[in-house]
């Protein structure tokens, strides 16, 4: 009999133990004795109450089960993660430090973590909500995210602050207050998707971020919605900015970038282009801004294309000596202000559209000649420029122009909360910081 018992025993020591569902109760220390007491892989079960701050060492699932309350008291980051496939799930975080120089959090996920899931929490008055400081493949999603107000917007923290965490996939969450909703800087192939952003600086801010997607969010309020920056090969699709104040899709120094199917909705530029080379602008529609797309700053072979223009006081705004074509495969972009005829009925305008002429020019180098704007002498020269195309200087032209404009629906939810926007910002408030970045 003593063979077979040896052979069970063996057996039983080969199999990993099963994780353990362990119930854990309020106090300032209660969650740190029972992450030291806890074996790889538990479930530690929150009841309802307030914790202390904690480092979460091994792999471990805490469920707060809405219930529970971590509070920082102030000082540090909340919840520190420095053990791989910890998942954090149905809590309350809250009361970070403000130290920015230490990048105080609500969670953090420090480098070289991996596979960290962060659902279904509440983050409040903490400096960052979440930030993945050189973890990999961490997701969070479905996570509500409201930061500071208590000091001006530039001295506030992010929703989210991405460093150096390549596979990050932020999902589903709801930002609201602080400085950027996700700043991401230096990363790469990540995904933020489905996120809804509301009074914030940016709503996605990238720096040197390549090879990502930023696909299906939504921006209300903010001083701009989705800045690229130094970045390449991103994907800009299916988002909407609504009442952003500065810059709806902006541009910055960022190459070989797609920006497809896009909404933005009364900014001051719809759509910013500096130094930003060989970008694919295409089925966006930009509507009811100060300037629909300001194109600046030596960008070049960027293909502008399936775009409807809808009302914006300036359809475009480029100054340069050169003729830049806007269509692409015989395909160009819908102009509200373009009156044409198309007597062929192939959905493209029988003329050549130019958006700019010589006084357009003239009033953006020098502002104060707005005075003369309705003056004979300039809608001669308009008159004749509009019948010797020859006379114009060189600019955006497109040669075939729709004749229908692309319909991106709005649900009636996201324009009534782009209605409280309201004259936001023509108040002078904490709120109304500048963005610092080139107009």
């Amino acid at each position: 009999m003593r063979l077979p018992c040896l052979s069970l025993l063996l057996i039983l020591l080969a199999c990993p133990l099963q994780a353990g569902t362990v119930m854990v109760f309020p106090g300032k220390a209660a969650l740190q004795g029972a992450i030291a007491a806890a074996s790889p892989g538990d479930v530690l079960r929150l009841a309802a109450g307030s914790y202390g701050p904690a480092v979460l060492d091994r792999p471990l699932t805490l469920d707060g089960q809405g219930g529970a309350v971590i509070d920082g008291g102030g000082h540090g980051t909340v919840l520190t993660v420095t053990a791989d496939d910890v998942t954090l799930r149905g809590l309350t975080v809250q009361n970070s430090g403000s130290r920015n120089e230490e990048i105080d959090a609500g969670i953090k996920v420090v480098k070289g973590v991996r596979r960290t899931l962060i659902e279904d929490n509440l983050l409040r008055d903490n400096l960052h909500g979440i930030d993945f400081h050189g973890a990999i493949d961490g997701t969070a999603r479905r996570n509500t995210i409201l930061g500071r107000r208590d000091a001006h917007m530039i001295a506030r923290g992010n929703g989210f602050y991405v460093w150096n965490a390549p596979g990050v996939l932020i999902e589903d969450n709801e930002v609201r207050w602080g400085r950027d909703g996700i700043f991401s800087n230096a990363s790469k192939k990540d995904t933020y998707r489905r996120n809804t952003f509301r009074d914030l600086r940016f709503a996605i801010h990238y720096m040197y971020t390549n090879d990502s997607v930023v696909e299906d969010n939504i921006s209300i309020g903010n001083h701009l919605g989705f800045a690229m920056m130094y970045s390449r090969r991103v994907q800009v699709t299916g988002n909407i900015s609504l009442a952003d104040r500065d810059h709806g899709v902006m541009l910055n120094s960022t190459n070989d970038a797609d920006v497809i199917g896009n909404l933005v909705i009364g900014a001051a530029k719809c759509t910013f282009l500096y130094d930003a080379n060989k970008n694919l602008i295409a089925e966006n529609r930009f509507q009811g801004c100060d300037i629909g797309i300001h194109y600046t700053a030596g960008s070049a072979r960027n293909a502008v294309t399936g775009n409807a223009f809808v009302g914006n006081r300036n359809q475009v705004k480029y100054v340069g000596t050169r003729d830049l074509e806007w269509s692409l495969d015989g395909r160009g972009n819908f102009w509200s202000d373009l009156a044409a005829f198309d007597l062929n009925g192939d959905g493209f305008a029988d003329q050549v559209f130019r958006p700019n002429d010589l006084m357009d020019h003239i009033l953006w180098s020098q502002p104060a000649a707005g005075l003369l704007i309705g003056a004979p002498a300039v809608q001669l020269i308009r008159w004749s420029q509009q019948s010797f195309p020859a006379t114009l200087p060189g600019g955006i032209v497109d040669s075939h122009p729709l004749m229908a404009p692309l319909e991106i629906p709005l649900a009636p939810d996201l324009a009534a909360a782009a209605a409280e926007v309201g004259d936001r910002w023509t108040k002078d408030t904490e709120e109304d910081a500048e963005t610092d970045l080139a107009h």
